[in-house]
């Protein structure tokens, strides 16, 4: 019965978390807090990010090693993003999620926005791009066994995601800019940022297309040799 009770607990926080509370402390903050706030929303999503990573743990002991592996994806992510143009940023964390599940997925997301942020710049953006890479990591992970097979589903996905994440992030642009959400502003930045979404796109697409096997391959060994 315990088991069980863990299980819808599991699984109310993979949908809590990531499609409700996490966009709603983001959105809020973004709306309600001044700009010099956003470290105090980037630590809230950091937080209720791990929690959900835990939360897909249904063995303790294997969360360790688990951890170990999304601190490698994660600082790969963040020398990634030090890339000019070009940046595998997406690629490692639809990877990260395809072989180390949805919520690895999104932790590896939120986690690369914000530490690499550290580097580059912090701000009231960066929430947004934590949830922004976070959902592309988790989306993937749920569809972890077609990405695996099909490269061409992989391709197609890596497209979708250079539009989702602009699409989240014209939403904080939007915000930054009128200071409530206005749909007509939101269609003039999607627009004008259609340059910058398809070069982005193209990136996940020839990072995808190259990388997704050999780090796959070396991903799947270690699970197998180390039981993770």
């Amino acid at each position: 019965m315990t088991v069980i009770k863990n299980q819808i607990l599991r699984r109310a926080l993979g949908i809590i978390l990531p499609f409700a509370l996490i966009p709603a402390v983001i959105i809020l903050g973004a709306i309600f807090l001044e700009e010099k706030r956003h470290l105090v929303i980037s630590l809230g999503v950091t937080l209720l990010a791990l929690l959900l990573f835990w939360s897909g743990f249904e063995r303790r002991e294997m969360g360790g090693r688990r951890s170990v592996l999304l601190a490698v994806m994660v600082a790969l992510c963040v020398i990634g993003r030090m890339i000019p143009i070009f940046k595998p940023v997406t690629a490692i964390v639809v990877i990260a999620a395809i072989y180390l599940g949805s919520e690895a997925g999104f932790a590896c997301g939120a986690l690369a926005a914000l530490i690499s942020n550290f580097m580059s710049s912090q701000g009231p953006w960066t929430p947004f791009q934590m949830l922004g890479w976070g959902l592309i990591g988790l989306i993937a992970g749920y569809l972890a066994h077609p990405l695996a097979k099909s490269r061409i589903a992989l391709v197609i996905y890596g497209v979708i995601s250079g539009l989702a994440f602009s699409m989240i992030m014209d939403v904080w642009s939007v915000i930054h800019y009128n200071g409530l959400f206005n749909f007509e502003l939101y269609l003039l930045a999607l627009l004008e940022s259609l340059p910058h979404t398809a070069i982005y796109a193209a990136s996940n697409v020839i990072f995808l297309f190259f990388m997704a096997k050999p780090f796959g391959d070396k991903l799947s060994r270690i699970k197998i040799k180390y039981g993770v």
